[in-house]
């Protein structure tokens, strides 16, 4: 139905260890669902998903990683160079003979960007093309509101806290002298628009964002313990995970904490 980005794939490693939360707002941070809008919504790839693995958000396997195949990708309107990756969306199938009307709406992360396509009219095949907002469901997830015959449908949707289990979690990709970290598992709005790392022996450094939900930081970082501050892009709330990695962390591991928004 349109295009999808895929990236790349790797094998994780979860080490669980402590960490905790400093809160830079009270609890009335929290997220909560944005009002209905309308937009329209498709599917890519088939019934397995698989298709939908990788992907501009950089989570790598959907399955191993936690998000399943309830996914969508975004158009460029609403991907917002990447800081979307990770929110969670309820929508439901409205105004068509397609429409499973006993299904009040189901629930998606975004994993994925759904770039324009300027060789088809933005309301002939370039459903992603801006300004429109547009859901690129993978398939399990759209026949969950709707019949895959369908092609597209309209659909209502709304912003809703993502429901995780658990805290965030850190991939680690790099070398020596560069640490890419990708935040999985983002709680409350689902997104992030800051993070510094701080070893045991340095200050807190500023990451750059990267891509997706990437964050970078040019720094020789071997040999020490590693802590993460990080702000959400919808709430502005921030937290601190202590002592996320060890020591001795690794590239290639992902690192789990007991700290998460709401």
């Amino acid at each position: 139905m349109s295009f999808s980005l895929h990236s790349w794939s790797f094998g994780f490693v979860f080490v669980t260890l402590t960490a905790l939360a400093i809160i830079g707002k009270p609890c009335s941070a929290a997220y909560r669902p944005s009002p209905w809008a309308l937009a329209h919504a498709t599917f890519y790839g088939d019934g397995t998903a698989s298709e939908t693995m990788g992907g501009a958000c950089g989570y790598g396997n959907l399955f191993s990683n936690g998000y399943g195949t309830d996914t969508a990708a975004l158009s460029t309107t609403l991907f917002n160079n990447g800081f979307a990756c990770g929110t969670c969306y309820q929508i439901k199938c409205v105004q068509s003979k397609w429409c499973y009307p006993t299904v009040k709406f189901t629930t998606v992360t975004a994993t994925n960007l759904c770039p324009p396509n300027w060789s088809k009219d933005s309301n002939n095949g370039g459903w992603c093309n801006p300004p429109r907002v547009h859901f690129d469901m993978s398939k399990p997830a759209f026949m969950k509101i709707a019949q895959w015959k369908a092609g597209i449908v309209p659909v209502m949707y709304r912003r809703v806290p993502c429901a995780t289990r658990g805290g965030l979690r850190f991939k680690f990709q790099g070398n020596g002298y560069w640490l890419l970290v990708y935040v999985m598992n983002v709680g409350g709005g689902g997104d992030i628009a800051k993070m510094w790392v701080k070893g045991s022996k340095t200050g807190w450094i500023s990451m750059s964002h990267n891509w997706g939900a990437s964050y970078q930081a040019f720094a020789t970082l071997r040999g020490q313990s590693l802590s993460f501050k990080i702000t959400s892009y919808t709430t502005k709330e921030t937290i601190i995970c202590w002592n996320v990695a060890p020591a001795n962390w690794n590239l290639g591991l992902t690192y789990s904490t007991n700290v998460n928004f709401h």
